[in-house]
Formats: structure tokens, C-alpha cells, sequence
């Protein structure tokens, strides 16, 4: 880690600490704190989110450079970040103090050494009380999910400190306006098939009388709901085909035993209603396995535009003085 820090601090790179904090006056200070004496000359950006206790006072005394977000949810805070700040790279961190800072210049390093586009915080912990099971049960759940459909790449889907390169923030969409950002940032890179990595990385307990605002069955939700969406939007092919499947299964299901088995034994068909509703479900599979493939045709002409947009971002790998690329190989 020692000999990585230097190197970040001396390439001529703009780089920017995010921080999207709702009540979180109790470690805010701290973790503003923490990574001024990590990157010292870069600018802390601390925006609040209609906080209703010391959080904007704290993180003034400890330097950071406040701004506000009226609409409510961490994707409207990352929304607003992402298009209001300048940079090469981006580090974006909770205010709740669960991420130690000195991980980053780890992430910084990769992305100015390798190319990469986003490096995500594996977390590792060793009190329970940091992470709880049932959160680490829908992390497993919705990672396990994300990967069987876009990709092996990730292991922790809903990690919330992350680096990226400039590219990935401008041409990044975000749908979002909750704690569904974290999905929305895995699956962005994912189909765009960007360079990514991850780095394991200490999660700690929330300080003592700071309470999470992640509520896990309200938040799971939306995280559900977020994937589908993204995974019709994304993935219409796949999605529509299930959709048609489940309709053509019960097509048959009705139209054999009530309709197919009746009429090849008494040459008429006895029961008209179930011949109607066969037909119902077999009309419906059809036209679900069409819009899938219109769908998916529209999606890949949507995908060509989004690599455009993300190609019009140079990688902070190009700016770095080129007198570094015998000490970052």
C-alpha cells in the first residue's frame, strides 16, 4: 500500500471524494476526516440529503466541501454528484464510517495502472453487528442472480465504496433513487462489458448511537424490483422468452387434457372454454417471444449509443504522465 500511494499523489489527476450522507452527524467528521489525511490535496465533497441533525455542521468543521440534494434517496445524491462534479476519478463512500479510507489509493491504483473503469470494496468483516445475516443473505441472493445473467465478475453487488474513471460516471445512467444505485452500478459495467475490478477491504460496526438507514425488507424490494427492470430493459431476449415459456407450458397444460385427449376420442371438441383459453395462452406466448426479440433489437442499438457516449470520456490511463509506466507494470 505504501509504495502505491506516492505514485496516485504524484500523477497530475483531478481526484474526487463523494460523500452522500442523510443524518449521519455522529461519523461524518471522521470519515471526512480520514480521507483528507489519505489524499490530502484532493477535494471532499460532502452532500446532504435534507438532514435533520448535525451532519452539515460536522462535516464543515471538518473541511468538506457541502452541498445539497433536496430530492430524497442515494440515487438522487449520486445523480447530482455524478453531474455536478468534475474529476479523472471518483471515490464514493457512505458517511456512516464503515470503510476505512486507506483502501482507496488500493482502488486509484488499479484504475490508473490497468485501465480500469470501477473498483468495488469487497467487504470483509469480523462483527456480525457490521454486517448483518440478512443482509449478507440478499447480497449473496442478488449477486448470484446478477451473475448468472450478466457475467462472473462480481462478488458484492451492493458494496458502497467504489472508485471510477471519469468515463464510467459520465456515461452512467442512474435510474435509480435509492439504495438500488449499488445494483445499478454493477450491472452498467457489466453490460457494457467495462474493465473492472474488486479488492477486499475491513467493514467496521456503525459508531455507537448511529443508526443505518438501509431498512431490509422496504430496500430488498425496491433491490428486486430494480433487477427485474433492469433485467427486462437490458435482457429482453431472456426475459420475455421465460415470460413466453411459462405461458406456453400452461397452453398445454390446458389444451392436451381438455381439449387435444376429448376431441381425438370423440372427433368434437367438448369443452369450448378451455379451448379458448388454450388458445388465449398460446396467442399470449407468442406474442411475448416477439416482443422479446423486437425488444432486444432495440437494446442493442440502445447499448451502441451508451458505448458511444461512454467513448467520448478519455481513461485517466492516457493522462498519466508517461514517466510512470515502468513503476505501475
Amino acid at each position: 500500500m505504501d509504495k502505491k500511494e506516492p505514485i496516485i499523489q504524484s500523477c497530475d489527476l483531478n481526484i474526487a471524494i463523494l460523500i452522500p450522507c442523510y443524518n449521519e452527524g455522529i461519523s461524518v467528521a471522521s470519515v471526512v476526516n480520514d480521507f483528507r489525511s489519505v489524499f490530502p490535496s484532493s477535494p471532499i465533497y460532502v452532500y446532504d440529503n435534507n438532514s435533520t441533525d448535525n451532519t452539515v455542521q460536522e462535516a464543515i468543521n471538518a473541511g468538506a466541501i457541502i452541498r445539497h440534494e433536496k430530492l430524497q434517496g442515494k440515487g438522487q445524491v449520486v445523480r447530482r454528484m455524478f453531474a455536478d462534479i468534475e474529476a479523472d476519478i471518483y471515490v464514493l463512500v457512505d458517511g456512516d464510517a464503515t470503510y476505512p479510507a486507506e483502501c482507496a489509493p488500493q482502488m486509484l491504483q488499479a484504475i490508473l495502472s490497468e485501465g480500469l473503469d470501477m473498483a468495488t470494496a469487497v467487504r470483509q468483516h469480523e462483527d456480525n453487528t457490521a454486517y448483518r445475516f440478512g443482509h449478507q443473505f440478499g447480497n449473496r441472493l442478488f449477486t448470484t442472480l446478477i451473475s448468472s445473467l450478466f457475467g462472473n465478475r462480481c462478488s458484492d453487488i451492493l458494496s458502497g465504496y467504489r472508485a471510477f474513471s471519469n468515463r464510467f460516471v459520465k456515461s452512467f445512467p442512474a435510474a435509480s433513487s435509492g439504495f438500488e444505485i449499488e445494483t445499478e452500478f454493477t450491472i452498467h459495467a457489466l453490460q457494457m462489458s467495462m474493465a473492472i475490478t474488486e479488492f477486499k477491504c475491513s467493514y467496521f460496526p456503525r459508531p455507537l448511537g448511529s443508526e443505518s438507514k438501509l431498512l431490509t425488507y422496504r430496500d430488498g424490494l425496491k433491490i428486486v424490483r430494480m433487477i427485474f427492470l433492469l433485467i427486462m430493459q437490458e435482457k429482453p431476449f431472456i426475459f420475455f422468452s421465460v415470460i413466453s415459456g411459462v405461458l406456453l407450458m400452461l397452453s398445454i397444460g390446458v389444451g392436451v387434457p381438455f381439449v387435444i385427449y376429448p376431441w381425438l376420442e370423440t372427433g368434437h371438441v367438448t369443452r369450448v372454454a378451455s379451448a379458448v383459453l388454450s388458445m388465449g395462452f398460446g396467442l399470449l406466448s407468442f406474442i411475448a417471444i416477439t416482443l422479446g426479440i423486437i425488444l432486444d433489437a432495440i437494446t442493442n442499438g440502445r447499448k451502441e449509443l451508451k458505448r458511444i457516449a461512454y467513448l467520448n470520456f478519455k481513461n485517466p490511463y492516457y493522462n498519466r504522465p508517461r514517466f510512470l509506466d515502468n513503476k505501475l507494470k
